[in-house]
């Protein structure tokens, strides 16, 4: 009997169109309808995290006469929901043949030919597709970013971060694509926004000089940004910078736990360089927490132990009151050339009862792969200062190159074509 048969089908439901719907209407002849709703996990495992949270679509599916149950599918791989119900069919369209989903398909039809099971696929639903309509409604409506860094780090094995200084660093991070990787957001740094203006960092840059600046960027990009605040200025004017970051749709701010002028923590040379007192760093971040508007807007707090030279007890002390005062995640500063100093952090903060997720800077252990930074409990890597370390050597060779030829033409062969620039920007 029909209404005795299993019919499974693997959703992301982000927005649901013409082609879902036909889906449901091909799978409900068959028999009784089970979801399979891929977590924000699992979606991001192969394209960008969904714009509804996986409670959200849950909901709507639920509401959906046609189907019967809805199930976490926790990978892009079925087999595991297939072992458990083993349907009778499983509907697909026929796009996934090819892509990045054709694997998963001969899995699935390995699976079902265990009991017997059978494959079914319509036909793909032409000029409709989940992604292009999330890049309109993107275009016309920047989605709300200070709440997607969150739902990033709680859904992906790494958050990764890289440097932005201007709109156009801004829309480098945004559109590059390398197969099914990407960064998932930019880092307005303190020392690429005072370098860009000709200033040293140590805060003589104002927070709204970069605010106004790092307003340009956010025009044209969609992707979360993380704020470097130093070390927050006083904490009396924490809430009006915590209004003004929020109001421009900044998603986090990382505050280092040191007082007095500031100093580069890359310097050698930290001599002067004092840290503040836990209980008072505590007491910016509980300032910062009760100013936020939304709880998704996260606190970041930099422990600068290691870089001062007091070590690993007085890190994991810091850590610790850092996160019983509302911190939503650790950064944890080195200068060494390897990352063992922070992996032996992670090792003994990850047996604390207040462990909160990790960050790391790889500026100077910059052979450190994400895979590593995954193994040892990191979930955001931010890739500080490079793309401004890469646009000034390359500047000063072209301005050499047109001062020795007294022409252009010697750079032009160095440099990109000016409509490769020109498709960047739209111009729309």
């Amino acid at each position: 009997m029909k209404k005795n048969k299993i019919v499974y089908i693997g959703l992301s439901a982000d927005i649901l169109h013409e082609g879902h719907i036909n889906i449901i209407n091909t799978a409900k002849k068959y028999g009784n309808i089970v979801v399979g709703l891929l977590t924000d996990k699992a979606i991001s495992s192969y394209k960008n995290i969904p714009q509804l949270s996986y409670k959200q679509r849950e909901i709507i599916l639920k509401n959906i006469k046609s189907i019967s149950k809805v199930i976490p599918q926790n990978t892009l791989d079925y087999t595991d929901n297939l072992n458990l119900l083993k349907p009778n069919f499983v509907v697909h369209g026929d796009d996934w043949k090819t892509g990045v989903q054709k694997l998963t398909r001969l899995k699935v039809i390995k699976t079902l030919k265990k009991w017997g099971g059978k494959l079914i696929e319509p036909k793909y639903t032409k000029n409709v597709s989940s992604s292009i309509i999330k890049k309109k409604i993107s275009e016309s409506y920047p989605e709300n970013r200070v709440s997607r860094l969150k739902r990033l780090i709680y859904s992906k094995d790494i958050v990764r971060i890289l440097e932005s200084h201007n709109a156009l660093t801004g829309l480098i991070i945004e559109t590059l694509k390398l197969q099914n990787k990407e960064f998932d957001g930019m880092w307005s740094s303190s020392l690429t926004d005072s370098a860009i203006k000709g200033l040293p960092d140590n805060s003589s840059l104002s927070f709204s000089a970069r605010i106004s600046s790092l307003n340009d960027m956010m025009d044209v990009t969609t992707k979360p940004l993380v704020f470097d605040a130093d070390n927050g200025g006083q904490i009396e004017h924490l809430p009006f910078l915590i209004r003004s970051l929020e109001r421009s749709g900044v998603s986090a701010i990382i505050m280092e736990d040191k007082v007095g002028l500031k100093k580069n923590s890359l310097f050698k040379n930290q001599t002067g360089t004092k840290q503040d007192k836990p209980k008072l760093f505590a007491k910016k971040i509980k300032k910062i927490c009760t100013s936020r508007k939304s709880q998704d807007f996260m606190v970041i707090a930099r422990i600068e132990s290691f870089i001062v030279g007091k070590g690993l007890k007085d890190a994991l002390q810091r850590a610790d009151i850092y996160s019983k005062a509302g911190a939503d995640a650790i950064l944890i500063h080195s200068k060494e050339k390897t990352p063992s100093e922070i992996f032996s952090f992670a090792r003994e903060f990850k047996k604390s009862k207040n462990y909160i997720p990790l960050v790391s800077v790889p500026s100077t252990y910059s052979k450190v792969y994400e895979k590593d930074l995954i193994k040892n409990g990191f979930k955001l890597v931010i890739y500080a200062n490079q793309l401004l370390r890469a646009a000034y050597p390359s500047m000063q060779n072209t301005a050499r190159t047109i001062l020795k030829n007294s022409r252009a033409f010697e750079a032009d062969k160095k440099i990109i074509p000016i409509k490769e620039i020109i498709n960047l920007i739209k111009n729309d």
